[in-house]
């Protein structure tokens, strides 16, 4: 149904694909899909991990004003948890891609890896680029989208749990996180097929969740 909104492909279009939080031990794995404009280029754009966080913010408004098109997705922690962390992180690149206004004729990804590309009758040129978030403007303005996007993800889940500090470590394995998981138990947001959380889960098991029993 989304992929029929789009439009015909369009070969010199490029879109760039990045994604944020293969590693954490919660939240989503986010990705983002960017075609700029040629003629709106957007001063600043670098790999989001070398930016400060009002960097980032700051990029990600411009982003969304002047790029031809955007769109973010992400796989959740079950999600992850059923398919596995990679095939997790390339349906999150898929979904990105049809989340876009206009169907692009190369889709460049950061990485060394290529989500499956065959989307009925569209299926664009693709190329890997280890390093691309450093390289391809695009890749760039796709990994600030996906980082800025998956922080608000997490500060939106410290919320509803504030007892683990998400806002703080945005889900990744940091000691303060690890002590809250021995402490409570894991909650709806984390991945319980990863180690080392799967371990911890085996010597915490039969304690109360509060993502399924105190809420």
């Amino acid at each position: 149904m989304i992929a029929a909104n789009l439009q015909l492909a369009t070969p010199l279009l490029l879109a760039g694909i990045d994604e944020a939080g293969r590693g954490p031990l919660a939240g989503p794995v986010v990705a983002a899909a960017v075609i700029l404009r040629d003629d709106r280029p957007i001063a600043g754009l670098a790999d989001s991990k070398t930016l400060s966080a009002s960097r980032r913010e700051a990029l990600y408004e411009n982003i969304r004003r002047d790029a031809l098109t955007c769109a973010v997705a992400w796989a959740d922690a079950e999600e992850i948890d059923r398919l596995n962390i990679l095939q997790a992180t390339m349906l999150a690149m898929r979904r990105a891609i049809l989340g876009l206004g206009c169907r692009p004729g190369l889709v460049e990804v950061d990485g060394n890896r290529l989500p499956d590309l065959r989307f009925g009758d569209y299926r664009p040129q693709g190329r890997a680029v280890v390093g691309g978030d450093r390289k391809i403007a695009a890749i760039s303005a796709a990994s600030v989208l996906a980082k800025v996007s998956r922080d608000r993800i997490m500060r939106d889940a410290d919320r509803y749990f504030p007892e683990y500090g998400f806002a703080r470590h945005k889900g990744y394995g940091t000691a303060e996180h690890r002590r809250c998981i021995d402490r409570l138990g894991p909650c709806r947001f984390h991945r319980r097929t990863f180690d080392p959380l799967r371990s911890m889960l085996a010597g915490i098991s039969g304690r109360a969740e509060p993502g399924v029993n105190s809420r």
